[in-house]
């Protein structure tokens, strides 16, 4: 393993990730508080300080050991999730979802501003390396929590969602049932490859495209 590619690799992904679980974090706290649970702001957790949402274990050790074991053909990590009493919520089966989907959204949003920034980069005839890479993975790094996240399985953002389209009853009854096994689950759907090849890629190459169409303006006024 070449330490001064690891060295370089870790800068070049420090601050997209940083911003990535930060945001994406905050913004389930935020949604949940405008939909009237009090928990994640009462806790001081929507907060875009990365200290309050990392947590050394998910978000360091994993990552670092996974890389380090797959020479960097896998990685996976996660933050402190937001808690989200989702009884206090004012309609909960219908607000669930939305508090569910400000994650995933937030990571989507922070792509396209990675896009646009190396866009700006490009078309000021900024050519470092180091900062064009970290745009580049600054939004791939987004696409990937975005695509992730959405995967139908509870406790997964898209897990939530799911529970709040489906109705009442026994479909419900079966992803509680589901959850505390989700992440095993999950990881093995992952190392299998079924997440990636059915689920991560279509989702990224759309995700791709729908940034492509909605940058090509931009592109077009700044040549």
């Amino acid at each position: 393993m070449d330490i001064n590619q690891l060295v370089q690799t870790v800068l070049i992904y420090a601050l997209p990730v940083v911003f990535a679980i930060t945001i994406h974090e905050a913004a389930h706290g935020y949604a949940a508080r405008y939909f009237g649970d009090n928990t994640a702001w009462a806790l001081g957790r929507v907060t875009l300080n990365p200290l309050k949402h990392i947590d050394p274990i998910g978000t360091i050790a994993m990552p670092l050991l996974l890389y380090f074991a797959t020479s960097g053909a896998f990685l996976f990590g996660y933050a402190k999730p937001v808690p989200v009493n989702f009884g206090r919520l004012r309609h909960p089966k219908r607000d669930m979802v939305w508090v569910a989907l400000a994650g995933p959204a937030s990571n989507f949003v922070q792509a396209i501003f990675w896009a646009l920034l190396l866009v700006g980069l490009l078309a000021a005839g900024i050519n470092e390396t180091f900062f064009i890479k970290m745009c580049q993975a600054g939004v791939l790094v987004n696409l990937v929590m975005w695509a992730f996240n959405l995967f139908p399985l509870p406790p997964l953002d898209g897990g939530r969602v799911l529970a709040g389209l489906l109705p009442r009853g026994g479909a419900q009854e079966l992803l509680a049932r589901i959850e505390p096994y989700g992440f095993f689950i999950v990881m093995a759907l992952v190392i299998a490859g079924v997440v990636g090849t059915w689920w991560l890629r279509p989702l990224m190459d759309f995700g791709y495209q729908a940034i492509n169409l909605l940058l090509t303006p931009f592109a077009a006024l700044l040549r």
